[in-house]
Protein backbone atom coordinates (compact mmCIF):
# COMPACT_ATOMS: atom_id res chain seq x y z
CA UNK A 1 0.00 0.00 0.00
CA UNK A 2 1.28 3.82 -1.30
CA UNK A 3 2.39 6.31 1.49
CA UNK A 4 -0.47 8.91 1.68
CA UNK A 5 2.09 11.31 0.44
CA UNK A 6 2.47 9.38 -2.68
CA UNK A 7 -1.80 9.11 -3.37
CA UNK A 8 -3.14 11.90 -5.66
CA UNK A 9 -5.94 12.81 -3.39
CA UNK A 10 -3.91 13.45 -0.31
CA UNK A 11 -1.31 15.90 -2.53
CA UNK A 12 -4.83 17.41 -3.91
CA UNK A 13 -5.97 18.43 -0.42
CA UNK A 14 -2.61 19.18 0.75
CA UNK A 15 -2.25 21.79 -2.32
CA UNK A 16 -6.00 22.91 -1.37
CA UNK A 17 -4.83 23.04 1.77
CA UNK A 18 -1.76 25.67 0.71
CA UNK A 19 -3.84 27.57 -2.10
CA UNK A 20 -6.54 28.59 0.11
CA UNK A 21 -4.02 29.91 3.52
CA UNK A 22 -1.79 31.80 0.74
CA UNK A 23 -4.89 33.37 -0.53
CA UNK A 24 -6.22 34.24 2.33
CA UNK A 25 -3.11 35.90 3.06
CA UNK A 26 -2.62 37.92 0.25
CA UNK A 27 -6.39 39.27 0.59
CA UNK A 28 -5.91 40.20 4.06
CA UNK A 29 -2.66 41.70 3.59
CA UNK A 30 -4.25 44.32 0.77
CA UNK A 31 -6.83 44.80 3.50
CA UNK A 32 -9.59 42.41 2.32
CA UNK A 33 -12.15 40.17 3.91
CA UNK A 34 -12.78 37.58 0.75
CA UNK A 35 -13.07 33.92 0.58
CA UNK A 36 -11.70 32.24 -2.93
CA UNK A 37 -15.40 30.83 -3.21
CA UNK A 38 -16.81 33.93 -3.14
CA UNK A 39 -13.73 36.09 -5.41
CA UNK A 40 -14.70 33.17 -7.91
CA UNK A 41 -18.62 33.78 -7.34
CA UNK A 42 -17.56 37.90 -7.62
CA UNK A 43 -15.73 37.37 -11.00
CA UNK A 44 -18.22 34.80 -12.21
CA UNK A 45 -21.24 37.80 -11.95
CA UNK A 46 -19.16 41.12 -12.75
CA UNK A 47 -18.19 38.59 -16.30
CA UNK A 48 -21.79 37.33 -16.88
CA UNK A 49 -24.67 40.30 -15.38
CA UNK A 50 -27.89 39.20 -14.03
CA UNK A 51 -27.05 35.44 -13.87
CA UNK A 52 -29.25 33.86 -11.50
CA UNK A 53 -27.19 31.38 -8.68
CA UNK A 54 -28.01 28.08 -9.99
CA UNK A 55 -26.09 28.99 -13.25
CA UNK A 56 -23.41 31.00 -10.96
CA UNK A 57 -22.89 27.30 -9.14
CA UNK A 58 -22.34 25.76 -12.13
CA UNK A 59 -19.83 27.85 -13.55
CA UNK A 60 -17.90 28.16 -10.49
CA UNK A 61 -18.29 24.32 -9.41
CA UNK A 62 -19.68 24.76 -6.12
CA UNK A 63 -22.55 23.12 -4.72
CA UNK A 64 -26.16 24.33 -5.68
CA UNK A 65 -27.47 24.14 -1.91
CA UNK A 66 -24.69 26.21 -0.49
CA UNK A 67 -24.29 29.17 -3.37
CA UNK A 68 -26.78 30.86 -1.37
CA UNK A 69 -24.73 31.50 1.60
CA UNK A 70 -21.66 33.02 -0.01
CA UNK A 71 -24.25 35.61 -2.25
CA UNK A 72 -25.74 36.79 1.05
CA UNK A 73 -22.01 37.25 2.33
CA UNK A 74 -21.52 38.99 -0.90
CA UNK A 75 -24.93 41.22 -0.84
CA UNK A 76 -23.92 42.19 2.73
CA UNK A 77 -20.75 43.48 2.04
CA UNK A 78 -22.44 45.39 -0.33
CA UNK A 79 -21.06 43.85 -3.89
CA UNK A 80 -23.55 42.04 -5.04
CA UNK A 81 -27.25 42.86 -5.77
CA UNK A 82 -30.03 40.24 -5.54
CA UNK A 83 -33.14 40.48 -7.67
CA UNK A 84 -35.87 38.65 -8.47
CA UNK A 85 -35.79 37.69 -11.92
CA UNK A 86 -38.23 39.17 -14.71
CA UNK A 87 -38.75 35.42 -16.62
CA UNK A 88 -38.52 33.25 -13.97
CA UNK A 89 -40.15 34.46 -10.49
CA UNK A 90 -38.41 31.61 -8.52
CA UNK A 91 -34.59 32.58 -9.85
CA UNK A 92 -32.57 35.38 -8.37
CA UNK A 93 -30.20 37.42 -10.66
CA UNK A 94 -27.08 38.91 -9.55
CA UNK A 95 -25.40 41.82 -10.38
CA UNK A 96 -22.14 43.20 -9.42
CA UNK A 97 -22.28 46.85 -7.71
CA UNK A 98 -19.70 49.77 -8.12
CA UNK A 99 -18.75 48.58 -4.65
CA UNK A 100 -18.08 45.39 -5.95
CA UNK A 101 -15.89 46.15 -9.42
CA UNK A 102 -13.96 48.29 -7.36
CA UNK A 103 -13.52 45.59 -5.19
CA UNK A 104 -12.49 43.36 -8.05
CA UNK A 105 -10.15 45.96 -9.38
CA UNK A 106 -8.34 46.67 -6.29
CA UNK A 107 -7.90 43.03 -4.89
CA UNK A 108 -6.58 41.77 -8.45
CA UNK A 109 -2.70 42.33 -7.63
CA UNK A 110 -2.92 40.33 -4.32
CA UNK A 111 -5.16 37.87 -6.32
CA UNK A 112 -2.49 37.61 -9.00
CA UNK A 113 0.59 37.64 -6.61
CA UNK A 114 -1.48 34.49 -4.26
CA UNK A 115 -1.31 32.36 -7.81
CA UNK A 116 2.29 33.21 -7.88
CA UNK A 117 3.20 32.45 -4.35
CA UNK A 118 1.28 28.51 -4.88
CA UNK A 119 3.26 27.74 -8.18
CA UNK A 120 6.53 29.32 -6.52
CA UNK A 121 9.47 26.24 -6.59
CA UNK A 122 8.35 25.45 -10.13
CA UNK A 123 9.91 26.98 -13.30
CA UNK A 124 7.89 28.54 -15.74
CA UNK A 125 8.07 25.51 -17.45
CA UNK A 126 6.78 23.38 -14.66
CA UNK A 127 3.85 25.63 -13.74
CA UNK A 128 2.57 25.47 -17.25
CA UNK A 129 2.70 21.59 -17.05
CA UNK A 130 1.31 21.33 -13.56
CA UNK A 131 -1.94 23.69 -15.22
CA UNK A 132 -1.99 21.35 -17.70
CA UNK A 133 -2.31 18.09 -16.10
CA UNK A 134 -4.40 19.69 -13.18
CA UNK A 135 -7.24 20.79 -16.12
CA UNK A 136 -6.79 17.30 -18.22
CA UNK A 137 -7.35 15.48 -14.31
CA UNK A 138 -10.35 17.67 -13.48
CA UNK A 139 -11.82 17.28 -16.76
CA UNK A 140 -11.41 13.94 -16.72
CA UNK A 141 -13.05 13.58 -12.97
CA UNK A 142 -15.69 16.54 -13.09
CA UNK A 143 -18.58 14.55 -13.70
CA UNK A 144 -17.74 12.89 -10.49
CA UNK A 145 -17.96 15.51 -8.18
CA UNK A 146 -20.76 16.58 -6.58
CA UNK A 147 -20.71 20.12 -7.85
CA UNK A 148 -19.21 19.55 -11.39
CA UNK A 149 -18.69 22.90 -13.45
CA UNK A 150 -21.33 23.74 -15.88
CA UNK A 151 -20.17 25.77 -18.53
CA UNK A 152 -23.25 26.96 -19.29
CA UNK A 153 -25.66 25.65 -16.14
CA UNK A 154 -28.76 26.70 -16.10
Amino acid sequence: MREPNEMPGHLARRFQQIAVAVFLAEIEDAGFDLTPVQYAALATIKANPAIDQITLAGQIAYDRTTITGVVDRLVQKGLVLRQTSSRDRRARELTITDAGRTTLRRITPAVEAAQQTMLRGLTETEAAELMRLLRKAIAAGNELSRAPLRENAG
